[in-house]
């Protein structure tokens, strides 16, 4: 009878041990990295682990602004006035919302290298600032990255703003920047954020990154971090530190000459569907926020499920376009179609 028991009790713990682990929730459109992606624009430099979000529903997610010529958001348009294509061929609308008031998942990525001492404490105003003008209590949650020779996780996820102000206040300047290698963590973070409790697991996730734009240091090449933060779906808004080329014209700061790290931070925010921003002054910092609380609250949420069923890991070019004359359509410009093991490819 003892023989007996301690087989049944041995064969019991294999049959555990042999059981696959639980899926994480879907949160996204895409999963794990392909093997050799071709980010947009730029040859892939030294690839690294991809971060990966979980596919079961096989639909493309997308957040979309839409403001007209003189950058006020149109929030009062219908699913029927949207045209999608996905390497230029037209898409069905599954899934469609005005507003967008899910929880929100925010990385603020601070640059601490030696190049931005002079502006140290207008980046952590900054920061300070934009948790301040959008995290909601009991709702959204944020993390504080630094970065100049690598990049480090100050504070971890928390709704407590109170926490993430005094890990931003204790900073100091000094190194280089590894700029793409911070955004490259950050996406990884973003990829697989708490989710809240209850049926509605569905979040944002936004990156805010206030850097002058220059790398030096970074091991990942910038199509690396593109494509990291397009696999995360982060939306990156960065805050621009350089005042070079600066002017006031009427009272808004206006860029008259990109340089190559205000092009680069431009590129980030294009690419993931963001906006840069070119602040001053302090009080120009404030508008610029009160700018991104806005678009959070006045975006449109859009699925679809791809007409090419096939998954190999190719990179498919995203356009929205409305039907309205004179609108402009900010989005990510597309994803990479791989499907998870065990997920269902879209039909």
């Amino acid at each position: 009878m003892f023989a007996l028991v301690a087989a049944v009790g041995i064969w019991t713990n294999l049959a555990h041990a042999q059981q696959p682990p639980a899926a994480p929730p879907a949160a996204a459109a895409q999963a794990p990295a392909p093997q050799n992606p071709t980010p947009p624009g730029e040859a892939p430099g030294q690839q690294k682990q991809m971060p990966t979000i979980s596919v079961t529903t096989g639909l493309v997610h997308l957040v979309a602004t839409v403001t007209d010529r003189r950058h006020n958001f149109i929030t009062n348009l219908e699913q029927k006035e949207f045209k999608i294509t996905e390497d230029g061929v037209p898409q069905e609308i599954k899934y469609f919302g005005r507003e967008t008031d899910l929880p929100l998942r925010i990385g603020v990525l601070l640059d601490t290298s030696n190049s931005i001492r002079p502006r140290l404490e207008f980046e952590q105003d900054a920061a300070i600032d934009f948790l301040h003008s959008v995290i909601r209590r009991n709702k959204d949650m944020a993390f504080l990255m630094t970065f100049d020779n690598e990049p480090e996780v100050i504070q971890n996820y928390t709704g407590d703003i109170d926490l993430l102000t005094k890990a931003i206040r204790k900073q100091r300047a000094g190194g280089g920047t590894a700029l793409h290698d911070a955004i490259f963590m950050a996406a990884d973070k973003l990829a697989n954020p708490p989710l809240p409790v209850g049926p509605a697991v569905e979040v944002r996730r936004v990156l805010v990154v206030i850097s002058d734009g220059d790398d030096n240091l970074s091991d990942h090449a910038k199509s690396d971090a593109v494509e990291a933060a397009m696999r995360a779906e982060a939306c990156i808004y960065a805050i621009s530190t350089n005042t070079e080329w600066l002017a006031v014209t009427s009272g808004t700061p206006r860029k008259l000459h990109m340089d190559p790290g205000d092009k680069i931070l431009e590129e980030f925010a294009d690419q993931s569907g963001g906006r840069v921003f070119f602040p001053y002054r302090i009080d120009d910092l404030a508008q610029s926020f009160v700018d991104i609380g806005t678009e959070l609250r006045s975006q449109y949420f859009i699925a679809y499920a791809p007409t090419n069923p096939l998954s190999k890991g190719e990179y498919r070019r995203i356009v929205v376009d409305t039907e309205r004359k004179g609108l402009i359509v900010r989005t990510r410009k597309g994803y990479y179609a791989t499907a998870a093991a065990g997920a269902t490819p879209a039909k």
